[in-house]
């Protein structure tokens, strides 16, 4: 399955395509930098980038170690400097380039445009890897640009897709800026991933996390958050949004509608069901 992921990823996202066509986004978890390291994705909105350019300017004012990946308008970077520091620089320095993802092994791949589209730019039926998220986004609250589509990447490791409305984002926000949570777009669903990130950096575990945003989130929302080494699932306690899970011996899924989790091998055979309301479900790998 992790050899085949990219293909399996591909075919649920290209049937989530009506679901919102005006963007769509994976986070892929792979390729693990070493224990001193840390790999980000960068996203410019300048196309003609000159990305190695980019990295002498990061070594040069950093004092550390870059090996930029160039992926057309994004570049994966492996470095040893902090990743706080890079964002810092990049934003007083860069501002057209923004951080899709940082952690030691999530890469975040977004773009305006047809779920198809990202798939063939970016060769993610190719792509290898332990877990991954996906979305396809119609955007209903904020601008239909590549940084306000999901994933959204706040935390080390740590992605979230969302499918909803909070109410409240905005006075959580301004919250979670107190608290040093640093924001690219007026999304609501950023605001969601960034209180999950500041609620880890408060020593919750991950289902603690999720517990406190039932009563913190205002709204309705199904949640799928990618970790390191595993995913999990949240409906709001109204349950509105449309929601299945299904489950083999050889993998765990979600999606929005079941057409997404048709295509995958031994589906037929899987253990399917509607996530309740209010309920944390999560899988990690061993």
């Amino acid at each position: 399955m992790e050899a085949n992921l990219g293909n399996w990823l591909s075919d649920m996202l290209i049937e989530m395509t009506d679901r919102g066509p005006d963007s769509a986004g994976i986070a892929i978890y792979r390729n693990p930098v070493a224990a001193n390291q840390t790999k980000i994705t960068l996203l410019s909105r300048d196309e003609d980038i000159d990305w190695k350019k980019l990295g002498e300017q990061l070594k040069k004012d950093l004092h550390a170690a870059f090996e930029i990946e160039p992926v057309l308008n994004h570049a994966i970077v492996t470095t040893d400097a902090n990743a706080d520091d890079i964002k810092t620089w990049l934003e007083q320095n860069r501002p057209e380039i923004l951080v899709n993802a940082s952690g030691k092994v999530i890469e975040a791949y977004k773009q305006i445009g047809l779920p198809e589209n990202l798939i063939e730019r970016f060769n993610v039926r190719k792509m290898q890897g332990t877990h991954a998220l996906g979305h396809s986004r119609m955007a209903t609250e904020s601008n239909v640009t590549t940084e306000h589509s999901h994933p959204f990447a706040t935390g080390e490791d740590l992605c979230l897709v969302h499918n909803g409305s909070l109410s409240n984002h905005n006075r959580l926000r301004t919250f979670l800026r107190d608290q040093k949570i640093k924001f690219q777009t007026d999304n609501d669903s950023e605001v969601a991933a960034g209180y999950l990130t500041w609620r880890l950096r408060e020593g919750d575990s991950l289902e603690q996390a999720l517990e406190a945003a039932m009563k913190d989130l205002d709204g309705f929302y199904t949640f799928a958050i990618g970790t390191q080494d595993g995913f999990a699932v949240l409906r709001d306690p109204i349950g509105c949004k449309p929601a299945v899970m299904a489950e083999t011996d050889d993998w765990a899924a979600m999606a929005s509608e079941f057409r997404a989790i048709e295509c995958l091998p031994g589906a037929e055979s899987a253990k399917i069901w509607e996530p309740e309301p209010s309920r944390i479900y999560s899988w990690q790998r061993d």
